[in-house]
């Protein structure tokens, strides 16, 4: 598993071992961020579900200025640390072990907002409709943002289209699928 572009390109980085993490694999990573961006000009992220923070560092790589990583696994929390060191980007990054449903509600509370959330939880395991709710009502994601889910292929994603229109989506293989979501502009 490595840096697939941007400051830190070819990096590599670690991963747990067993069911702590399941990477996003390299061919998927790249071409989901080269939908989104593919590079950022600042920003900040919320990488829900993080493993081993491979999502969200791609993203520093590629130009965001903040990344917080939520995960509820010590041992994966063990895993980002170390490639936060490994990469010095220590000063970039913030990880919060916690649900990924707690931490939107705290992180909605302190008035966060994000450019860019990740979510790519173990498959099938994961409510994608009340965590979409969640951030929706928590109003946490910045106008024109983007939400990248990763997803099993018999996982529908179902959102609130007057909050978010479907920006890309794909089937990898027989167990990835993506989809990107991005915020609708709110007039006020």
């Amino acid at each position: 598993m490595r840096v697939i572009a941007g400051k830190l390109k070819g990096r590599q980085l670690k991963s747990g071992s067993g069911k702590v993490t399941r990477p996003t694999g390299d061919k998927i990573k790249e071409a989901v961020f080269h939908k989104m961006g593919p590079f950022f000009d600042g920003g900040t992220c919320l990488d829900l579900f993080a493993g081993s923070g491979s999502l969200g560092i791609e993203a520093i790589s590629r130009g965001i200025d903040h990344v917080i990583f939520v995960e509820k696994s010590t041992t994966a929390i063990r895993i980002i640390n170390k490639n936060m060191q490994l990469l010095q980007v220590e000063s970039q990054c913030d990880i919060y072990r916690n649900n990924a449903i707690q931490a939107v509600k705290i992180l909605a509370k302190q008035k966060k907002q994000f450019n860019l959330i990740l979510i790519d939880p173990p498959y099938e395991k994961a409510d994608y409709s009340k965590l979409l709710n969640t951030i929706t009502a928590g109003g946490i994601l910045k106008n024109s943002g983007l939400i990248y889910l990763e997803h099993s292929p018999n996982e529908e994603i179902i959102f609130y289209p007057d909050y978010f229109e479907k920006f890309h989506a794909k089937k990898y293989n027989s167990t990835t699928s993506t989809t990107i979501l991005k915020q609708k502009i709110k007039y006020v």
